[in-house]
């Protein structure tokens, strides 16, 4: 099939991009990596009047660090103000992230979740934060902004605000991101402290959608103990979803055996899947609860790995 007619707009500057978005109103989309947004309009699934491709602004493919602190965590006491951020500019590609040495440093688990997404080829092409805005339930790079409790930059008609993951996905493909908004910048919370993540997921072929994903960030203070910790499931609800319960089952145990398969039961109680052609909803339910304990133990591991490096020095 062959995409609805379009108007076509190549904007070179942010202002031009939200001018043309404001214009086409609930009509406009934006194009960045197209991975996505392509197949939907040859299918037709998508059929907006007006494309705008934003590939031609420069200054939103950057990778950096913004914020106070060591990103492996040297200094005492973090307050809000002391947080240090990898900043992914929206039109960075996800190939550059997942070979970054500066996001293997800070947030490990991208280049991990980032080598299980498509193939290289739409990893060459695809966009970090087109993958966000668009939503997926079953993309890797929205569980792992939820899991990790990062942020989102968006412009629009009243100029920039940051939304939380917590708050940014509302729906299936659908975010909370206002009539002429477009995402510029996503921002990870960088590593610091005894802080570890893991991820798992499970699939019917490298690169097909999941059947399910888990995500997870723990943190441990000075004795061991678990200071906060997270939780995102992928691919089993109609968006990128936090189990809060998973993480108050740990809360101030040791990431002890029964306290890990007690977060894996919550987690499998939170969520509801649906049948699919290859996958029924009890398996996918049941992947739920071993890719859950599999992140959560991967998370505490690296979290104790960098308390013992801490208290080394």
């Amino acid at each position: 099939m062959k995409p609805a007619p379009f108007r076509y707009e190549r904007p070179s500057s942010l202002e031009e991009a939200l001018r043309a978005l404001e214009e086409a109103g609930d009509e406009g989309r934006v194009l960045a990596g197209g991975q996505s947004l392509v197949p939907m309009l040859n299918m037709r699934l998508a059929a907006p009047s007006v494309l705008v491709d934003v590939n031609a602004i420069s200054g939103l493919d950057e990778i950096a660090t913004e914020g106070e602190g060591e990103a492996e965590g040297e200094g005492e006491g973090e307050g809000e103000g002391d947080r240090r951020y990898l900043v992914v500019g929206a039109l960075a590609r996800q190939r550059t992230l997942e070979r970054s040495a500066l996001a293997a440093s800070c947030c490990p688990v991208l280049p991990e979740c980032l080598s299980v997404v498509g193939h290289v080829p739409t990893r060459n092409r695809g966009t970090v934060g087109g993958s966000i805005a668009h939503a997926d339930p079953a993309g890797e790079l929205p569980v792992a902004l939820l899991a990790l409790g990062g942020e989102v930059e968006v412009a629009g008609p009243d100029g920039v605000r940051r939304i939380g993951a917590d708050d940014l996905f509302v729906g299936f493909l659908t975010t909370s991101l206002g009539a002429g908004e477009m995402l510029v910048r996503c921002r990870f919370p960088a590593r610091r402290g005894a802080v570890g993540s893991g991820f798992a997921e499970v699939a019917p072929r490298h690169g097909d959608f999941a059947f399910a994903i888990a995500c997870a960030s723990v943190a441990l203070d000075e004795s061991g103990r678990i200071a906060g910790a997270r939780l995102a499931l992928g691919a089993v609800a109609d968006r990128p979803l936090l189990v809060p319960a998973a993480g108050d089952v740990l809360g101030g145990s040791r990431g002890e055996e029964p306290a890990l398969r007690a977060a894996a039961a919550a987690a499998q109680a939170a969520v509801d899947p649906a049948d699919s052609l290859h996958a029924p909803a009890g398996y996918r339910r049941h992947l739920v609860g071993v890719l859950a304990g599999r992140a959560l133990r991967q998370a505490v591991a690296k979290a104790s790995e960098q308390l013992t490096k801490g208290g080394s020095r």
